[in-house]
């Protein structure tokens, strides 16, 4: 068995801590001074924490706590078996239960891809523990005025890799086949995730995560942007987790949907920021259009050239970003 987690993991990350919260041994790695304003950085799918390698140190060493979580049933974190274990409230929970573990009254938030569909949820859900929140890529989106998983089956068919994901066990034991694979499919640059998007065959674009995988072959792909040492870090990660706590989340819309019901619709009394990519193929910038309406104190900027995998296709613009505006909203 090779050393896990590997060397390249264990170099460009800090040390791995753990947290007994809301009964799952959360993982989660800390930088910074102690007494900075606080950020929890948190992941998308299929990524951990090792996703914000490149943020980590920039945003420590200009004074700022820095807390990124391996978000339950991904990377170190193990999860629950149950699925329902994975709905909003479980992950803002999480959420807050590392605010208290830490000792921390509040926290800015920042999200990429699912991560920022729970941050955009915690002032909503949680506004006593937000200082502040950063979208990244994923904007937010007010509750949807039908089931989601139902209109997704309408607009984008059965092959949509959301809807795709709902069917027990599935698609887990497809993306987990060939970990490496998987992970060289997903995170390639922009171009190569459009053209995956456009082949849908009911009208417009379906996401076909599934055929477009099992098309696939990474000999050779010239799309790759990332090392073999960095995808060989993802593979591990999720050969020791498995992909189902990751699509778990997934399984959760229709009842976080219900669940959702009476919930406030607008952020409010805090800064905001939403960074957007101009080339993201599944959170195009047109999706931040009229989030003004939404959200009160709403500044948006936006990445050029970046497509969906943004803090670690353009780093340092993202760095810049996010260091500007916590520079003149939470001066360290």
């Amino acid at each position: 068995m090779p050393d896990f987690p590997p060397e390249a993991f264990t170099r460009l990350m800090p040390p791995v801590r753990r947290a007994p919260i809301n009964g799952v041994d959360m993982a989660y790695y800390e930088a910074g001074p102690a007494d900075g304003p606080p950020i929890v950085l948190c992941h998308g799918f299929p990524e951990t924490a090792f996703s914000w390698r490149l943020q980590i140190p920039a945003l420590a060493a200009a004074g700022y706590r820095v807390i990124a979580p391996d978000q339950r049933g991904y990377g170190l974190t193990p999860g629950p078996d149950e699925v329902s274990a994975y709905d909003m409230a479980h992950l803002t929970g999480d959420l807050v239960g590392l605010l208290d573990h830490l000792g921390l009254e509040k926290a800015v938030f920042c999200g990429h891809d699912w991560g920022g569909i729970v941050v955009w949820q915690m002032p909503l859900m949680h506004p006593e523990r937000c200082a502040g929140i950063i979208g990244l890529n994923t904007p937010f989106l007010p509750r949807y005025p039908v089931d989601p998983i139902e209109l997704f089956r309408k607009m984008y068919g059965p092959d949509n890799y959301i809807v795709w994901f709902q069917t027990p066990g599935e698609a887990d034991q497809v993306l987990g086949a060939d970990v490496e694979k998987t992970m060289r499919f997903f995170m390639r640059k922009p171009a190569a995730l459009r053209e995956a998007g456009d082949k849908g065959s009911q009208g417009g674009s379906s996401f076909a995560f599934g055929e477009g995988l099992a098309r696939y072959s990474p000999d050779g792909d010239p799309n790759q942007f990332l090392s073999d040492e960095v995808i060989g870090v993802f593979t591990a990660l999720f050969q020791h987790s498995g992909f189902t706590g990751g699509i778990n989340w997934y399984r959760n819309f229709s009842r976080n949907w219900r669940a959702s019901e009476g919930l406030p619709q607008r952020v409010e009394g805090m800064p905001c920021l939403m960074i957007m990519a101009e080339k993201d193929a599944v959170l195009s910038p047109a999706m931040a259009e009229g989030m003004e309406r939404h959200v009160d104190r709403l500044e948006k900027v936006l990445i050029e050239g970046s497509g969906h995998w943004t803090q670690q296709e353009a780093p340092e613009a993202v760095n810049q970003r996010i260091l500007d505006w916590m520079r003149r909203h939470f001066p360290a």
